[in-house]
């Protein structure tokens, strides 16, 4: 997945890492919020996100920072509590600044082709765009 902010690529880190920022944007669709957001930004370091829906659905998820290199790339394990996407997954960020706008590009590599294939045919994308267009208004209040 593949976005371009007009946020300097300081921000756009800063914003996958500060939980207080973190629990702004990374909602997925409307009706969620993030009452559990854990950062211990090292490699090596645990993160928890665990959210919690207006029915009282809680989905949770966590990994291990296994590459950090402030502001440019973060490199973590991905596991949910409730397992849908057929095991642990590896993401990449890669940040990239130019002309004051940053790309973000998020890799996810999923433990198997048919695991990638079914994350590929839920509403996750749908989600993730409604976390990046928060994101999107955040930043415009920010820079």
């Amino acid at each position: 997945m593949t976005r371009v902010f007009n946020a300097p690529r300081k921000l756009v880190f800063d914003a996958w890492t500060k939980p207080e920022l973190v629990k702004r944007w990374l909602l997925g669709p409307p009706g969620w919020t993030m009452p559990v957001c854990e950062i211990d930004l090292r490699v090596g370091g645990r993160y928890r996100f665990e959210w919690l829906s207006q029915d009282g659905t809680v989905m949770g998820m966590g990994g291990v920072y296994r590459e950090i290199v402030i502001p440019e790339r973060i490199v973590n394990t991905e596991l949910f509590d409730e397992d849908w996407t057929g095991g642990e997954t590896l993401g990449t960020l890669l940040f990239v600044e130019r002309d004051g706008k940053t790309t973000l590009t998020n890799k996810v590599l999923y433990s198997s082709r048919e695991a990638r294939d079914g994350a590929l045919k839920t509403d996750m994308a749908k989600g993730v765009e409604a976390g990046y267009a928060r994101l999107d208004k955040i930043f415009k209040t920010m820079v």
